[in-house]
């Protein structure tokens, strides 16, 4: 099992800019896809970004394509994801996951969740 601790949410202007990151323990990690999915009050978590173990690949939902990024460095076990030109709807709890594909992360293939932290984006 691998730990996932989250750090970087708060409050920001619609706009602005914020910096998620993701610390892991373990040394499945350097193996393992990595996601971040969020969940606003009321509805479903859902998908936001995936990058393969080696960061070769990324995916992201086109609800935030072209604003967030993801990267990750195997080096230091963490797994950032870069948000910009963030909007209201942005507004949720950000949990940062780890797969157990090597390539992609969905709901399903999550084996580790971090405890999540919290953005929200004022208008």
């Amino acid at each position: 099992q691998v730990q996932l601790v989250e750090s970087g949410g708060g409050l920001v202007q619609a706009g602005g800019s914020l910096k998620l990151s993701c610390a892991a323990s373990g040394r499945t990690f350097s193996s393992s896809a990595m996601g971040w999915f969020r969940q606003a009050p009321g509805k479903e978590r859902e998908f936001v970004a995936g990058i393969s173990w080696s960061g070769d690949t990324t995916d992201y939902a086109d609800s935030v394509k072209g604003r967030f990024t993801i990267s990750r460095d195997n080096a230091k076990n963490t797994v950032d994801l870069q948000m910009n030109s963030l909007k209201p709807e942005d507004t949720a709890v950000y949990f940062c996951a780890r797969s157990r594909n090597r390539y992609y992360v969905y709901e399903g293939s999550v084996a580790d969740w971090g405890q999540g932290t919290q953005v929200t984006v004022s208008s």
